[in-house]
C-alpha cells in the first residue's frame, strides 16, 4: 500500500534573521550568524519539528549595497556553509544538511569530494544546492572583472553536474572488502576512472571518497528562469523557488514536472519546495501585530536599497510613498520581473513593496494563526503548487519555536505531516529513490544481454 503524500519541509538558515529588520527585534539573536552554538540550537529545534532538511545558502561576497547601507544589514559575515553543516552533522541525527556551492567559481572534483565527505560524516544526509552565482561582485574575488554570461554559466553548470555525478560513482557499494587474510583492501574492478573530457572540464578521477550512504548526495536547484527550469528538469531532485501567488506557483510546478517527463524522468522524483515566510501566533490579530512590529523597524535606506537590488534599478531619490517606477523588463531576472508586475497590478508604493519583500526577499509570506498558515500550506500542497516548503522564519529563535509549537501540530492533525522520520537518510525522508551507480547499471545490461 502506498503511503499518503505528505508535506516536505526545509528550514532556511540565515545569519541573524530572514526579515531584513528581524535582527533588531528585542528577542532576536543579532549575533546568530557568527555564533556556532546558536546554529546548534536552531538545528536541533528544526529536528524536533521533524523538518526534512536544513538549508544554508551562500554567496562569495557580502558586497550588496553602498558602504553606509551595508553597515545597517546583517548578511555581511557568516560561517562557511560546508564547514557549518559538517560541524552540525554529529549534533543532529535525522535532518538533512543542504548548502549552496557554485558551478561558476569552483571545480567539479572539489564539489564532489566535499559533499561525498559530508554524506559519510552525516550518515547519508547531505545535499548540494547547485547555483551558477547571481552577484556580479563575486567575479572580483576570483580574478575576473565580469561575471560569465548567463548562457555560458548554465552550459558550464550542466557539464559540471554531469562530472560530479560521475565522480560520485567512482566506487561501487561493495568495492571495499578489507580482506586481511588475502591482503585485499578493495576489489580493483569496482573502482572506476571517469575520464571526462568536455567543453569546460577535463577530469580523470576517480574520487578519493567512497560511495555515499544514500547512493549520491541529493542535488538541489533554485533557478526560476527558463534556463533554471530546464536545468532543474534535467538534473534536480529538489527545487527551491519563489512565488508571489498560488497561480504562479502552479504554473511553475506544472512546467517543471512536464519538462521532466520529456527527459524520461519520473515527476515524483523532484520535490518542488517554494520559500514561505511564516509569522504565526495564537490569533491572526496577534500575528499581524507582531509582524507590523518588524515592519516598523525597517530603516528606509535599507528598504530602498533592498528593493533596488531586486529590481535592478536605483530607487534612491524617489518618494518612498509614491508609486514604484516602471522598470524595463527586458533581460531582467525572473524574480525582478515578478516584483515589477506585482507592484503595477496592486498599485504599490516603494515603501509598500519593500515591506512586502522584507521578510522573505521575494518569497510568499503568510501572517496569521496556525489555522491560517496550515490552510494556505494545504491549498498549495493539494492543488499542484508545491510538494513542500522551504520555511523562512522572520527571526531566530522565536519564529522557529512558534512554528514548531503551533503549525506542526496543526499539519499533523490534518494528516499532512509526519509524526516521526521515515528513515535516516535525506533521500529516505524526502521519498527519493537511491540512485544506482552507472557502472552497476552497465554491468546489469551486459549480463542481461548475455
Amino acid at each position: 500500500m502506498t503511503a499518503p503524500r505528505q508535506i516536505k519541509l526545509g528550514m532556511f538558515l540565515r545569519p541573524a534573521a530572514h526579515h531584513i529588520a528581524g535582527w533588531r527585534h528585542k528577542d532576536a539573536w543579532a549575533d546568530g550568524g557568527l555564533d556556532f552554538a546558536k546554529y546548534v540550537e536552531i538545528a536541533r529545534a528544526a529536528e524536533r519539528g521533524l523538518f526534512d532538511l536544513l538549508f544554508s545558502a551562500d554567496a562569495l561576497t557580502g558586497e550588496r549595497y553602498d558602504r553606509e547601507t551595508l553597515s545597517r544589514t546583517t548578511y555581511v559575515a557568516w560561517i562557511d556553509p560546508m564547514s557549518l553543516l559538517t560541524a552540525l552533522a554529529p549534533v543532529t541525527q535525522n535532518i538533512g544538511l543542504v548548502c549552496t556551492a557554485t558551478t561558476t567559481y569552483d571545480e567539479p572534483y572539489h564539489i564532489a569530494r566535499r559533499f561525498a565527505s559530508l554524506d559519510l560524516i552525516s550518515g547519508g544526509r547531505s545535499g548540494w544546492n547547485l547555483v551558477t552565482s547571481a552577484n556580479d561582485a563575486e567575479a572580483k574575488n576570483f580574478g575576473r572583472e565580469d561575471h560569465l554570461p548567463k548562457a555560458v554559466r548554465y552550459r558550464r553548470a550542466r557539464e559540471f553536474v554531469e562530472v560530479v555525478r560521475g565522480l560520485w560513482d567512482s566506487w561501487d557499494d561493495d568495492a571495499f572488502v578489507f580482506d586481511k587474510e588475502e591482503g585485499r583492501f578493495y576489489h580493483p574492478d569496482r573502482r572506476h576512472v571517469l575520464g571526462h573530457v568536455g567543453e569546460f572540464f577535463k577530469v580523470r578521477g576517480p574520487l578519493t571518497v567512497s560511495r555515499s550512504p544514500q547512493g549520491q548526495p541529493v542535488v538541489v536547484q533554485a533557478g526560476a528562469s527558463d534556463d533554471g527550469r530546464q536545468l532543474a528538469a534535467e538534473t534536480a531532485e529538489v527545487v527551491f523557488c519563489a512565488h508571489q501567488s498560488i497561480d504562479g506557483a502552479r504554473q511553475y510546478y506544472r512546467d517543471v514536472k512536464e519538462r521532466m517527463v520529456r527527459y524520461g524522468r519520473d515527476p515524483d522524483h523532484l520535490k518542488v519546495m517554494p520559500g514561505l515566510g511564516v509569522m504565526v501566533a495564537p490569533t491572526r490579530a496577534e500575528a499581524k501585530a507582531k509582524y507590523q512590529e518588524l515592519q516598523d523597524l525597517i530603516h528606509p535606506e535599507v528598504g530602498v536599497a533592498l528593493l533596488s537590488k531586486y529590481l535592478f534599478f536605483d530607487l534612491r531619490g524617489y518618494d518612498i510613498d509614491g508609486p514604484v517606477p516602471e522598470v524595463k523588463q527586458s533581460g531582467q531576472p525572473s524574480r525582478s520581473q515578478l516584483l515589477s508586475e506585482t507592484a503595477r497590478a496592486e498599485g504599490l508604493t516603494i515603501r509598500q513593496l519593500y515591506q512586502r519583500i522584507a521578510g522573505g526577499r521575494g518569497h510568499f509570506q503568510v501572517v496569521g494563526s496556525a489555522k491560517d498558515v496550515a490552510d494556505l500550506m494545504e491549498e498549495w500542497f493539494t492543488t499542484g503548487a508545491a510538494d513542500g516548503f522551504n520555511i523562512i522564519p522572520p527571526f531566530f529563535p522565536n519564529s522557529l519555536d512558534e512554528f514548531n509549537a503551533l503549525v506542526v501540530p496543526e499539519l499533523q492533525k490534518r494528516g499532512l505531516y509526519r509524526t516521526a522520520y521515515e528513515g535516516r537518510t535525506l533521500r529516505e525522508n524526502l521519498g527519493l529513490p537511491r540512485p544506482a551507480s552507472r557502472y552497476a547499471q552497465s554491468a546489469s545490461k551486459r549480463e542481461a544481454a548475455e
